[in-house]
Parts: structure tokens; C-alpha cells; sequence
């Protein structure tokens, strides 16, 4: 048994493990030769997320995924290159959208060059995924702008904020499945796709990761909370100062709503206040962080990871669809 990818992943099948330790090696060596560019400048910025590492979730997804139909396919390994690529974009953007230092460790990029470099950087990133893209077929494109143009929805959603009358959490989930359901879906859809698997897996995989990816991001709303700066490899708190409202502030804002309780109304009313002050900022994690409401956006991560665990019950029993399974208890582990 060994561990691969992200979370601690085990791969208890040999040729299984051989087959995704050799594709993610693939991906990463197609991530520098993506980011290379005539300009030395310009490579240096879009590889400093690439050399920072990460957990490589995507990618693991569509080599677990094209396991169902023929791993070495010539699409598989492009088709993940194109979907970090993309991801690995949109963490320039939103690094610049929510003023962040930190990313996976190391200096953000809009922290060490500046904004504009940061939001360039990621358009360089989108313009060489697609360049990629072009080579996998129209059908690919479309499904690729699809998820782009739900990811961007999301974003702009989560920025709008819910219009009048819809519940908040109920708005805030639909953000969720928009800027990471989607993407993460794309990557279970491309691996069994380029692998040639059977139509109707390619949709139970696209649902799973659907799921999973709201589950994934869920356990990020709950770490930016918990953890501290060195479990997630950014600063904890981030969303929290800045005033975006993930799933636990929004879980205790309805507690509010339903019970009116002094201590809640209380917190609520800090994180309303200008948490730019480091000490008000660090009350405010330390409070959040033995709140009810914490553990409700646990227990939503759970469920989620359990509707994409029963989503891949129609798959056949092999030892991809067990690490695909493990994968939502993971991801469920890293919430706490």
C-alpha cells in the first residue's frame, strides 16, 4: 500500500499505483513545458504556483477516472494539464480579488509582483490551457468554456451576493458548485472521456465530482477557520477578513436568524467590524472556532462527501472506484 496524491491517498493495487504515480508525473512534467514562455519574466510568474507544489487534486481525479477505460489513451494526461492549468489560473485571480500574501506556502504572486502582473499571470495560464485544449477536439472546448463559464458565474454570484428573498446558504452552495463543483468536474468527465470509457460512466464520474468538489471546497470554508497557516499553506482567517462569507458565518448568521442569542448577535457584530485589526481578526477566529456553527459546516461537508460517495454506486467494483471512495472520506478527514 502506497500513499499518492493528495490527502494521503492509498493505493493498495500495484498496477494502479504505477499507472497514477506515472501520470501525475506526466502532468507536472506537461505543467513547466504549458508555463515556458520566450519571456523569462513570464515563466517565472507562471510557474511560481507550479514549483509551490499542491495537492494536485484534479489531476489525480482524471487518472483515477480514466481507469475506467484505457489509462495510457493520448488525451488523459493533456486533458489533466489543461485542468490545473485552469485552476492554477484562477488561484492568481482570486489571490488578487481577496488581497492574499500567502499561497501554498509561499509569497502570493500579486504579493510579490503586484496585481497586475497576478491577474496577467492567470491569463497567460488560460491562454496556454486552451492552446492545449484546441488539440483535444471541439467536443472538449465546449465542455471546457461550459465549466468556465459556470466557474466565472460562480464568482460573479458569490460577488453579487444572493438576490432578495433567496436563502443564503442555499445561494452560497450554488457559488460553490459553480467556482469548484465545476471544474473538479471536468476532471472526473476528461478522464473517463479521453479514456474512451462508456458513456453512462462518464456521467456517474461527472456527478461524483461534482459532489466532491463542493465537498472539497467545504472542507477549505472549514480549514480557513481551523487550521492554522501551516495545515492549509495559506493564512488562516483570509475569507474572514475579508469579509467574504463562507458556509460557517453564514451558518451562524442563520442561527442568529432562528434563536437571537445574545453571544451570537454579539459575534456576528464583530465579524461585521473592520477585521483588518490583527487582534479583532485573531477574537474572531478563536470564537468562530468553538462555535456550533463550525461543526454545522462540518456536518455539511459530510454530506456532501457521502451524496458523491453514493454516486459512484453504479460503477463496477475495482480498485479505482475504491480510491475514489476513499477520496470522500478524505476529503471529510481534512475538515476534521
Amino acid at each position: 500500500m502506497t500513499v499518492v496524491g493528495p490527502f494521503g491517498l492509498s493505493v493498495r493495487d500495484q498496477a494502479l499505483e504505477a499507472d497514477v504515480q506515472a501520470g501525475l508525473a506526466a502532468v507536472e512534467e506537461g505543467l513547466l513545458e504549458a508555463t515556458k514562455s520566450e519571456v523569462p519574466f513570464i515563466t517565472e510568474a507562471a510557474q511560481h504556483l507550479v514549483r509551490a507544489g499542491g495537492k494536485r487534486f484534479r489531476p489525480l481525479l482524471v487518472m483515477l477516472a480514466a481507469q475506467f477505460g484505457d489509462p495510457y489513451a493520448p488525451g488523459v494526461v493533456p486533458s489533466a494539464v489543461v485542468v490545473e492549468l485552469t485552476h492554477l489560473a484562477t488561484l492568481y485571480h482570486d489571490d488578487v480579488m481577496d488581497e492574499a500574501d500567502v499561497r501554498r506556502g509561499v509569497a502570493s504572486a500579486n504579493q510579490r509582483w503586484g496585481n497586475s502582473v497576478a491577474v496577467l499571470t492567470g491569463d497567460f495560464l488560460f491562454a496556454r490551457a486552451s492552446h492545449t485544449l484546441a488539440d483535444l477536439g471541439p467536443e472538449a472546448v465546449r465542455i471546457q468554456a461550459e465549466a468556465f463559464e459556470r466557474l466565472v458565474t460562480g464568482q460573479i454570484l458569490e460577488t453579487a451576493g444572493p438576490s432578495d428573498g433567496r436563502d443564503p446558504v442555499d445561494h452560497y452552495l450554488e457559488v460553490l458548485a459553480g467556482k469548484t463543483g465545476s471544474l473538479v468536474a471536468v476532471a472526473c468527465r476528461f478522464g473517463a472521456m479521453m479514456s474512451g470509457a462508456d458513456e453512462t460512466v462518464v456521467d456517474v464520474l461527472t456527478q461524483y465530482g461534482e459532489r466532491l468538489g463542493v465537498a472539497f471546497q467545504l472542507a477549505d470554508d472549514v480549514l480557513d477557520i481551523a487550521s492554522e497557516s501551516t495545515e492549509s499553506g495559506k493564512t488562516p482567517g483570509t475569507d474572514l477578513r475579508e469579509g467574504i462569507p463562507t458556509l460557517p458565518v453564514l451558518r451562524l448568521r442563520e442561527r442568529v436568524e432562528r434563536l437571537g442569542l445574545a453571544e451570537d448577535v454579539a459575534l456576528c457584530e464583530l465579524l461585521d467590524s473592520d477585521l483588518t485589526d490583527d487582534a479583532r481578526h485573531a477574537e474572531a477566529l478563536s470564537r468562530l472556532r468553538s462555535h456550533p456553527a463550525l461543526e454545522q459546516a462540518r456536518r455539511d461537508t459530510v454530506r456532501y462527501a457521502k451524496e458523491a460517495r453514493a454516486a459512484l454506486a453504479p460503477l463496477p467494483e475495482c480498485d479505482a472506484k475504491a480510491s475514489l471512495v476513499e477520496l470522500c472520506d478524505l476529503v471529510v478527514h481534512r475538515a476534521g
